[in-house]
């Protein structure tokens, strides 16, 4: 019989980006924006991304970094205010095997000339397949990914 546990975490990152609340929040609403830096990279192989960017609305991905095991995310939007807050919730996993289910969080708001972004994860991992610090850590990667997108478009767009 398989060992089951559960661990049950939570953090916070904030981040400030030199782009206005409204081009930041375009990079999580726009699906082709998004898919460039939340899910493509060096390395990864998307099989399958699909978005519904609207409240009850989903998202799926498939990856895997080169041949390893598959991953998957689902994501279902549950509060979306334009510029100001995305609330959600997804469920990671590896090789078929649920590893976590998270509720987050994104405020957006204007700091000096730029946006500060505040991202709140509150996840149950379980049965020992993924950590709250490997979790934080791959957060904070997809938040400099977003950054660097953020420097790729003409400021305004």
């Amino acid at each position: 019989m398989t060992e089951r546990s559960i661990n049950h975490a939570s953090f916070v990152i904030t981040r400030h980006y030199p782009a206005a609340p409204a081009q930041v929040f375009q990079a999580f609403a726009d699906t082709v924006i998004r898919r460039r830096w939340f899910i493509e990279g060096e390395g990864w192989t998307v099989d399958e991304f699909t978005a519904d960017f609207a409240e009850g609305g989903r998202e799926r991905s498939r990856f895997r970094f080169g041949a390893d095991t598959p991953m998957s995310n689902d994501t279902v939007y549950h509060e979306i205010l334009p510029n100001q807050r995305i609330v959600f919730s997804y469920a990671m996993t590896i090789g078929g095997k649920r590893i976590s289910v998270s509720l987050a969080t994104i405020e957006i708001t204007a700091e000096g000339t730029g946006t500060r972004l505040v991202y709140t994860e509150q996840a149950a991992f379980l049965d020992g397949a993924d950590r709250p610090a490997d979790r934080e850590a791959g957060s904070r990667e997809l938040l400099e990914a977003l950054a660097a997108e953020l420097g790729r478009q003409p400021a305004g767009a």
